[in-house]
């Protein structure tokens, strides 16, 4: 599917994955609507993509917060046209540990990784839907196919973002507009630089190539890389203290939250 001249909405875009598929859908010659809480990276990235010649807008906004993400997305297809593909990648990361279940961070990673999903579809489906076209992704993760120690919030909320694209996806199978649910592994950024363990690692360019790629041929569902996503599927199978054990080993005890963080 050639995006030229689409209009390509992305969440979470002020950095990392966001901004690395904000840069390549630019190179695929669309334009970019970019949402994300920093406006100054936000301002620097669309200045940067301006400045090599592509068509960028952006709005500040938390995906976490329902109204005032309908707002720059209402802001946006204002300025730029239609959103004729979203993806939704804006997610946050966190630990946990027996003892310490941490519910505030818990409560607020659901509220950003499942729920600004949710948010982020609703503001832009039924548009799409009068339209019968269209293309919505959520930027998902390996961890969402096993609880890992350590990353239970995070596994959970990514979990409830594959089981919510495949509703959509079946139910709206004639509708026009297709979905995509994006399963990364570990993608080197920001967020991740201290990170312990990491396995497989992708540079956020490579990484947003090979989603783009995904995306233009309409792959349902998009694992990779392929070495951590057969590791993922083996751990489906193994017994729990196997498991446990492999995390601890590989980042020292803290969990497994990293996989996929953006």
């Amino acid at each position: 599917m050639d995006w030229k001249n689409k209009n390509v909405l992305i969440t979470g875009a002020s950095s990392g994955i966001g901004q690395a598929l904000a840069k390549e859908a630019v190179k695929q010659g669309a334009k970019v609507g970019l949402i994300a809480r920093r406006e100054d990276l936000l301002k620097n990235l669309v200045a940067e993509l301006q400045a090599k010649g592509g068509t960028a807008g952006y709005q500040r906004a938390d995906v976490a917060d329902r109204a005032s993400l309908t707002n720059a997305i209402f802001a946006l297809e204002q300025q730029l046209g239609p959103v004729d593909i979203l993806i939704a990648n804006a997610g946050v990361g966190s630990t946990n540990t027996p003892d310490n279940l941490k519910l505030d961070e818990a409560e607020a990673l659901i509220k950003v990784n499942l729920l600004g999903v949710i948010y982020s579809i609703g503001a832009v489906l039924p548009k799409m839907l009068e339209r019968k076209s269209g293309q919505i992704a959520a930027v998902s993760s390996l961890a969402s196919y096993k609880g890992l120690p350590g990353a239970a919030a995070y596994c959970a909320s990514k979990a409830g973002v594959n089981a919510y694209m495949e509703s959509l996806r079946i139910q709206l199978r004639r509708s026009g507009v297709r979905f995509t649910t994006i399963c990364p592994g570990f993608i080197k950024t920001p967020m991740t630089e201290t990170n312990k363990g990491m396995m497989f690692v992708l540079e956020a360019d490579e990484a947003a190539r090979r989603m783009v790629a995904a995306l233009q041929s309409r792959r349902k569902i998009y694992n990779f890389p392929w070495a951590t996503t057969r590791l993922t599927k083996l751990a489906r199978f193994l017994p729990d203290w196997m498991v446990a054990q492999t995390v601890d080993e590989h980042v020292g005890g803290q969990g497994a939250e990293t996989v996929g963080k953006r």
